[in-house]
């Protein structure tokens, strides 16, 4: 899915060789500031590296168009945005900006099942706590059905009870539709909790070359 070769940004990232691998679950883990959420903008094409070459399904991400790309990978951060209105207009408003059809009420009701969110979808999200805004983020996202999941930390604002369960829904989401899922965590429990791929980077040297596969 994405192959990176000689990548250095700045001097937060320095990756030699790294290869994620479609229709598999990845998490990126790390200390502050060694560059987890750069290596998810790098992917996004959010930014561009000062060295090396990036390539997504073995065409360089600097041929690709910035906007088509991102709606192949969508990116979630950690402090998403939401919009103003109730919480329908926010779980929505993702397909209306790629400009791909709204989806039924019956879907937008699957997905608040799966956010394990009990709120009405009329609902006016000025009125929903920090999590609660974080998983309406991740359902827009989910919405848009991209090929790829870029998210960084998306449920860094719940308890641990809520966080595992969103885990949990959101690893089955992926295999159950053949996604690619790339996600930082500070969680070292949903590490253990979850067999994945571990991609480990460290400050500084930024990429450890350690990969930990683990049969799911």
């Amino acid at each position: 899915m994405y192959r990176l070769e000689k990548v250095d940004y700045k001097n937060i990232l320095k990756i030699d060789s790294l290869h994620i691998r479609g229709r598999e679950i990845t998490f990126i883990e790390g200390e502050s500031g060694s560059g987890k959420t750069t290596l998810l903008r790098l992917l996004n094409k959010m930014i561009t590296p000062d060295r090396g070459s990036i390539f997504f399904k073995n065409t360089p991400i600097s041929t690709i168009n910035s906007v088509l790309l991102r709606r192949r990978a969508v990116m979630l951060s950690q402090e998403p945005v939401i919009f103003q209105g109730n919480i329908r207009e926010n779980l929505l408003i993702g397909l209306k900006f790629s400009e791909r059809a709204p989806v039924s009420e019956k879907d937008l009701s699957a997905m608040m099942t799966l956010l394990h969110l009990e709120k009405s979808l009329d609902d006016p999200v000025v009125k929903l706590s920090g999590g609660e805004k974080q998983r309406i983020a991740l359902g827009r996202v989910l919405l848009m059905d991209p090929e790829v999941l870029l998210l960084d930390e998306p449920s860094s604002a719940l308890d641990e009870d809520t966080e595992h369960l969103m885990i949990e829904a959101l690893v089955s989401f992926t295999k159950d539709r053949g996604k690619t899922l790339v996600m930082v965590t500070h969680s070292k429990k949903i590490i253990e909790d979850f067999p994945t791929r571990i991609i480990q980077l460290k400050k500084n040297t930024a990429y450890d070359d350690k990969e930990v596969d683990r049969p799911c």
